[in-house]
């Protein structure tokens, strides 16, 4: 047994990854590997190094579009490959900087005075972001603004936000986010938005911005409709790490949050992952891990566990980041692959009274990055038992929970942070960022294209063209039709299809229903 606890601390110290500039280390010993792993990966991470060298240097890291990936100059305005592109990033900071001032000294201000809420309209990588530096890094004392999101399609979903907000329109500034101006969600939201202000007897343009392509149908309309100001989306900014870019920035510096802080750690963790020595990159460690733990084909999904309420939309974060970068059915030799690596997860205690249960006694299919904040709050703590804080209670749940599973044979990575601000959470999103773009090179997929997210947006596409067919094809009053006769009418069209439309308009006083021997028999007609 001593001879087991001495072995594993001596290779805890070998590998143990810790950097005070930062206020992080990293622990990859609850990961399987064998003492020749780093050996044997010598060659592939040399070349992810090379790969994220050439990134940054601004070759075409996304032949479908034919377009450079630069998130990285984001913090780094002096690597952007053209003096132009640098100047773009720097005055950009500027403006952001600027306008949240003028907001904040209510220079800029709404039809009923000073902004005091902020509504941010986008989906995906324009909401993802933004809610996570929100929650993490937001105090209802201290904001400046209160945030809220429209980040679906959902009229529901819309109703309830704008309900909290809808006696205060006039002092609600509107950010409505999206690289085209073309995604569905995010036009349906600013004009559903846009519809709420004209109900009120307000200018929707006096109350919004937009942060949009310089050519996009967004950027036409809130110019040629007097918005407050457009703010830039570069097409070589993927949705998914613009969190430094103006979509992440603004809605944080209206916020109240110090963009400066949140640009310096990622900054800090930039210069930390470019070195070309693994035990020393915090990145190519966490790449190899992965690597490791799913024997590069992602066999094991990730569970994040951050133990930290403000860190609660991690994971929901890193899903967009990693699994759509990661998930690819071809690699860059078009062969076949059907990459991935699956990430879930929520936050700990919490996640100890729900499925903690599965990861210890069910299938071992998963690994777990446990997130520990060293800091347990700012103020000194109520002891809840004798020399025992609330805080005490959280870090012992994370070490037992750890060494629980590890005690099943179940592997896991430990990420320690001091505390939950600006600086960290700025370090933690660059750390992922340049964890998945090494990644990426080890299983040789690209990480900067997303056909499958352009796919499902071909196919909701051709649904609601199918809408219009089935509101043509309706007869005008009873008896109707079933949805079989409705599809026989319409050349190529799939019976249950019909059947589900049918049902949805029928539901939303679009169409009438009369049920018949069972539901799919019923009979549709018009409303």
């Amino acid at each position: 047994m001593q001879d087991s606890i001495e072995k594993h601390w001596k290779r805890f110290c070998k590998y143990y990854y810790s950097e005070s500039e930062l206020g992080l280390s990293l622990d990859i010993t609850g990961i399987k590997f064998d003492e020749s792993y780093f050996t044997e990966m010598g060659p592939g991470i040399l070349a992810a190094f090379e790969k994220m060298r050439a990134l940054e240097g601004g070759s075409i890291a996304n032949p479908d579009e034919n377009r450079m990936v630069g998130h990285y100059w984001l913090r780094h305005p002096e690597l952007a490959p053209t003096l132009e592109i640098r100047r773009e990033i720097e005055s950009t900071i500027e403006r952001v900087k600027v306008f949240a001032a003028r907001v904040h000294q209510g220079e800029l201000q709404g039809a009923h005075g000073d902004f005091k809420n902020l509504l941010i309209i986008g989906i995906g990588g324009s909401a993802l972001g933004p809610q996570f530096v929100s929650h993490a890094l937001g105090n209802p004392i201290t904001d400046l603004m209160n945030v809220y999101f429209f980040d679906n399609t959902d009229p529901d979903g819309m109703d309830k936000t704008l309900s909290r907000i809808i006696t205060e329109l006039g002092r609600t500034l509107c950010l409505v986010i999206s690289k085209s101006g073309g995604t569905k969600e995010t036009r349906n939201g600013m004009l559903e938005a846009e519809d709420a202000y004209s109900r009120a007897g307000l200018n929707f343009g006096r109350h919004a911005v937009a942060i949009t392509g310089a050519d996009s149908v967004l950027n036409l309309y809130a110019r040629s409709h007097q918005w407050v100001d457009v703010f830039p989306m570069w097409d070589w900014v993927g949705g998914r790490t613009s969190e430094t870019s103006a979509v992440g920035l603004l809605p944080a510096a209206l916020q109240g949050i110090n963009i400066t802080d949140l640009l310096r750690g990622a900054a800090a963790m930039d210069n930390s992952t470019r070195r070309g020595v693994v035990d020393r990159n915090p990145a190519a460690l966490m790449a190899l891990m992965w690597y490791a733990v799913g024997s590069g084909e992602g066999r094991k999904a990730m569970v994040v566990l951050p133990y930290k309420d403000r860190l609660e939309l991690f994971a929901k974060y890193l899903q967009q980041l990693v699994m759509e970068s990661l998930g690819k059915s071809h690699d860059w030799n078009g062969e076949p692959v059907h990459q991935g690596l699956t990430v879930y997860g929520n936050k700990g205690s919490t996640d100890q009274h729900a499925y903690v249960q599965q990861l210890r006694d069910g299938p071992d299919n998963f690994f777990v990055v446990f997130i520990q904040v060293l800091k347990s709050r700012n103020e000194a703590s109520l002891e809840v038992e004798t020399a025992i804080t609330s805080g005490d209670y959280l870090a012992a749940f994370l070490l037992g929970t750890r060494q629980a599973l590890a005690d099943r044979g179940r592997q896991s990575i430990t990420l320690t942070i001091e505390q939950v601000n600006e600086f960290s959470v700025g370090c933690l999103i660059a750390l992922f960022e340049r964890a998945v773009g090494f990644y990426a090179s080890l299983i040789n997929v690209n990480a900067y294209h997303q056909p499958g997210v352009e796919a499902g947006k071909q196919a909701a596409a051709e649904i609601l063209g199918l809408q219009a067919k089935i509101l043509s094809a309706l007869p005008d009053k009873a008896p109707g039709k079933t949805a079989g006769e409705i599809a026989k009418s319409i050349a190529g069209s799939a019976p249950e299809l019909v059947f589900a439309v049918c049902t949805h308009l029928s539901y939303n006083g679009r169409a009438r229903r009369v049920l018949g021997i069972d539901e799919s028999q019923a009979e549709f007609y018009r409303a």
